[in-house]
């Protein structure tokens, strides 16, 4: 069951429910979860999360059509860690910089020490999306926070491929200011 292609995995679990060809898909990527965990929390932390994810696997595999586990994988295991940064806000053992995330480039350095929480982060980085051009913010959420290629973020929006690359440059650089302009009035 090791070498089954991973699509096979998945569709034996969604039609049987059965969880040993779920734990054979994910302990292939569980060193890529806990990976992505160390980005964001302290190594128990960590390891709980990746636990978590897997018990959330069970429910989410049966709503989603996945392509690509791998990658989906990846972008559930991030979502699910700043998700679980929003609601236990602050709490120790948590770091509260986002390392992967190229929109939080504002040379600050984000943690208790200098008052800027990751939830403060959060939220200005949302009021600062909402300030966004429609093209923009619609580029810049495919590019980044869902993880769409380039050509992907055309597809989906219909709008041209040096476009989508204009809007995602002039959009991170639009919320980097932002955020740079609300956090210096902090």
């Amino acid at each position: 069951m090791q070498e089954a292609a991973d699509e096979l995995l998945i569709s034996r679990f969604k039609s049987t429910g059965d969880l040993q060809y779920l734990a054979a898909i994910y302990q292939r990527y569980m060193g890529l979860v806990y990976g992505v965990c160390l980005k964001y929390f302290d190594e128990e932390t960590s390891k709980d999360a990746v636990m978590q994810i897997f018990e959330e696997l069970i429910v989410k595999l049966q709503q989603h059509e996945v392509q690509n586990f791998k990658s989906w994988l990846h972008v559930l295991t991030k979502n699910f860690c700043l998700m679980k940064i929003r609601s236990s806000k602050n709490k120790e053992g948590l770091v509260v910089s986002v390392p992967e995330f190229p929109l939080m480039e504002s040379g600050q350095n984000n943690h208790h020490d200098n008052g800027i929480s990751m939830e403060d982060n959060l939220q200005v980085m949302e009021k600062c999306m909402e300030t966004l051009p429609k093209e923009q913010k619609e580029s810049v959420d495919l590019f980044y926070l869902k993880e769409k290629s380039y050509r992907e973020v055309a597809e989906i929006t219909g709008f041209d491929m040096n476009k989508v690359k204009s809007y995602i440059q002039n959009g991170k650089r639009n919320l980097k200011n932002c955020m740079e302009k609300h956090n210096a009035r902090q």
